[in-house]
Parts: structure tokens; C-alpha cells; sequence
């Protein structure tokens, strides 16, 4: 009773926690999605203006991830027997298209005022401070995520630090960008740096393009149950070496948000009594969950006609 307890209150810790960085993240992306478009529209930097886009659809992301991460910490219930811990990938995902869909705008915007439109860009004081003061947030908050992410296994919160670190990134380009603005106005002799602005946005696009499509790959294994890589072998191994197993097979693996459900065949003398068997997978069990701390393990004994030492 006193161990069922204490699981009980690790996992609403654990929930706290989530809970308490998705929402953090929502704050953020509010403020500086807020910030960049006001600044954006004041100095006319499509950079800024991109990363407003790109900040705003952060913000949606980290909603999404806010009220999946609530939905995956839910029990298992009559529909949904192993629990809610899919809506973590499902969100993951959705970041995904969310993001592919923000690069599409922007690099058509760019390519237009690279060869069609002229549009003029100040390179204001705020614009500067706007993208460092982003740069601050994003670093802080990227951490923050995976950190607890990996404290607690959560796809969804190590997605949303993914996003925040592409951020940095991506402001850090929009940053070179402005610099280029500035210098074709000191020296009107390099006035091509005046597109910088745009060609820094292709590069915040090709950023996200490329983060999204390795988060894409990630997401779609999670949801089509791709086994961790390697995760079944060190199952095998580690369980072979015990005692009184004959051995190990039929070992199944999938995650499902930041569960990890393990299904275990194990071939045991067959002349021990029940009481014997059930010790054994006790033990077999607890190894695994040693190893793979959280993990629910499922074994299933096969009777051998012969002793196992």
C-alpha cells in the first residue's frame, strides 16, 4: 500500500512538472510572439515578421502541447487501455505541419521581395533589442524543456524545446540580417546587403524545414509503434544473464509518449511450481524496470522439460 502511494505521488509530481513547463511555454510564446510583430510591422523587416509567424505558430504548437501533455498523463480507461500517451505524439506532430506550413509563406514572401517587390527596411534600435531579447527567452525556455523532457521522458516537451531551440537559431540569421541593413546604409557602396533581410528569412525557413522534417520522421515512428532502437536487444541480453531463464525471445517494445511498454517471452523450467515461475518474472521484471525506469512490463512463461540453472 505504502508503495502504491508512492507511485501515486511521483506521478502527480511528474504531472506538476509538465503541466508547469507547458505553460510556461504558452507565457513565452505569447510575449514574444506579441513583440516581434509589433516590432516587425514598425521597422518593415520581413525577417522579423517571420519569426513573429514562425513565433506565433510556436505559440500554437506549445497550446497544443499544453493540453496533450494534460491528456497524456490521464489513466487508462475502457477505451484506451494503454493509457493517453499518443496525444504526445499526435502533438509533436501537428507542430510538425504547423511549421512546414509557416515556412511556405515565408519563403514565398522572401523570393517576392528578392525579385519582385521593393520594400524598405529599418533597422531600428527596437528591431535589434526585439531579436536579442528573443534569443534570451528562447535559451531559457529551450532548457527548461529539455530538461524536464528528458527528466520525464515527454516527446511533446522535448518537441517544444526543439522548436525554441530552431528559434535561436533562426533569430540569430534575422540578427545578421538587420546588421546587413545597417552597413548598406553606413556604406551605400554595398547596397545589395539590403536584401540580407529577406535572404536571412530563406534561411529561417530552411532552419525550419529542416527541423521540421527530422521531427516529422521521429513523430510518425512514435505513432506507427517503431521500437526504440536497440531497446529490445538490451532487453534480451540483460534478461538471459539471469539465473534459472532459459532464455529470452519474442521481445516486443513500443513507446507511447513517455511510456514504454514491453511485452517478454521467457522459457522456464517446466517442473517448478507456479509460486517458483511467478518469482522469477517478479524478478525479471524488476530488472527490466531497473534498466528502463517506468517501463510496463508484460512476461509470459513457457515451460521447458529440463532444470535451468
Amino acid at each position: 500500500m505504502d508503495k502504491h502511494n508512492e507511485n501515486r505521488s511521483i506521478t502527480k509530481s511528474t504531472e506538476h512538472e509538465t503541466r508547469s513547463a507547458a505553460l510556461s511555454s504558452v507565457l513565452a510564446a505569447v510575449f514574444l510572439t506579441g513583440l516581434k510583430l509589433v516590432v516587425g510591422l514598425a521597422s518593415g523587416s520581413l525577417g522579423i515578421l517571420a519569426e513573429a509567424a514562425h513565433s506565433g505558430l510556436d505559440l500554437a504548437a506549445a497550446l497544443i502541447t499544453y493540453f496533450a501533455v494534460r491528456l497524456s498523463g490521464k489513466s487508462a480507461d475502457q477505451k484506451h487501455l494503454y493509457g493517453h500517451g499518443k496525444a504526445e505524439n499526435l502533438s509533436a506532430f501537428f507542430e510538425t505541419l504547423l511549421l512546414l506550413a509557416t515556412c511556405v509563406w515565408i519563403i514565398h514572401e522572401a523570393f517576392d521581395r528578392l525579385v519582385i517587390k521593393h520594400v524598405e527596411v529599418e533597422a531600428l534600435g527596437w528591431a535589434f533589442m526585439v531579436m536579442l531579447i528573443s534569443i534570451v527567452v528562447d535559451v531559457s525556455r529551450s532548457r527548461m524543456l529539455y530538461r524536464t523532457a528528458m527528466k520525464h521522458g515527454s516527446q511533446a516537451l522535448e518537441a517544444d524545446a526543439l522548436h525554441f531551440r530552431t528559434d535561436i537559431w533562426s533569430s540569430t540569421v534575422v540578427l545578421g540580417g538587420l546588421v546587413g541593413v545597417e552597413i548598406a546604409n553606413t556604406y551605400p557602396a554595398l547596397d545589395f546587403l539590403r536584401k540580407a533581410d529577406a535572404v536571412a528569412a530563406l534561411g529561417v525557413a530552411i532552419i525550419v524545414i529542416y527541423i521540421s522534417v527530422s521531427l516529422g520522421i521521429r513523430t510518425v515512428e512514435g505513432l506507427m509503434d517503431v521500437a526504440p532502437e536497440g531497446m529490445a536487444d538490451k532487453v534480451k541480453t540483460m534478461v538471459e544473464s539471469m539465473s534459472k531463464v532459459g532464455d529470452c525471445h519474442s521481445v516486443r517494445v513500443r513507446s507511447s509518449g513517455a511510456r514504454i511498454f514491453i511485452d517478454v517471452h521467457l522459457s522456464l523450467d517446466g517442473n517448478q511450481t507456479l509460486s517458483e515461475a511467478h518469482q522469477i518474472t517478479e524478478e525479471v521484471e524488476k530488472l527490466v524496470q531497473e534498466a528502463i525506469p517506468g517501463a510496463d512490463v508484460t512476461i509470459h512463461p513457457e515451460p521447458i522439460d529440463r532444470p535451468v540453472p
